[in-house]
């Protein structure tokens, strides 16, 4: 598995994944997974995007000053998250992997069009304390199966009209709980090899340096412009990943 060809497409892959969080706060994950999908896999895809995701969006979730009132206001989607993605993600060991890569296409594209899509989803108002938890357990379920942890999860959080930094900060705190539980749950479930589990680490240089270079052209690029790119990207990305999983 490790060619030259295979190190070449991870490193790279995770370069333009830390760009895009660089940038925007968001997108390593998907990216990652989108990409790695398409070239390598969807098991494989979701192990090697782990370490990666989880460093990046811790480091995003502590960098601000609005970690502690995230936790107040969302500890039960985290909690409710974390015990979905745990719920389900037993099941790649039995599910048809090419199914559930044609799902992650799916939900990659419902993510893209909402993302280009000027319509907004409206704010859920005093439905937020059920409707949270509710969020949480299917984008946790979600995640068991796919490895993606964004729908229904980042249109419901940009639903809430919530400042920029706090914005930021909730989908790192979101996002580390969804890697946490997702890498977990692959370890009890014995899909994590070790090879596997060390070129995650090995990732992690290649994401950090994507990060860093994505936080210090934020100034001098339309962020606007550069959303568009990427939702454009994983909706072809999506398109891609669905037509070629399924028979």
């Amino acid at each position: 598995m490790w060619n030259a060809e295979t190190i070449v497409i991870i490193t790279l892959t995770f370069v333009v994944a830390g760009l895009t969080k660089g940038v925007t706060g968001l997108g390593l994950p998907t990216v990652s997974l989108a990409v790695l999908t398409a070239f390598l896999g969807l098991k494989e895809a979701m192990v090697l995007m782990l370490i990666p995701s989880f460093v990046t969006n811790v480091w995003q979730a502590f960098d601000g000053p609005h970690f502690k009132a995230v936790m107040r206001r969302f500890w039960l989607l985290m909690v409710a998250g974390f015990l979905g993605t745990w719920a389900t993600a037993g099941l790649l060991i039995r599910a048809d992997t090419a199914y559930l890569a044609a799902f992650l296409g799916f939900l990659i594209v419902v993510y893209a069009v909402l993302g280009l899509s000027p319509v907004k989803i409206p704010n859920p108002g005093r439905q937020e304390p059920w409707l949270s938890p509710l969020i949480g357990g299917v984008t946790g379920a979600l995640t068991g199966l796919t490895g993606s942890f964004v729908v229904p999860s980042v249109p419901y959080f940009q639903s809430l009209g919530l400042p920029r930094d706090y914005l930021v900060q909730v989908m790192g705190a979101w996002f580390s709980v969804a890697t946490l539980a997702l890498g977990l749950a692959l370890g009890w479930q014995n899909l994590m090899p070790v090879d596997q589990g060390l070129a995650s680490c090995a990732a992690l240089l290649p994401a950090a340096i994507g990060m860093i270079l994505g936080q210090k052209t934020r100034k001098n690029i339309s962020e606007q412009v550069f959303r568009k790119v990427l939702f454009i990207t994983l909706l072809i990305l999506g398109v891609y990943i669905t037509v070629g999983a399924l028979p």
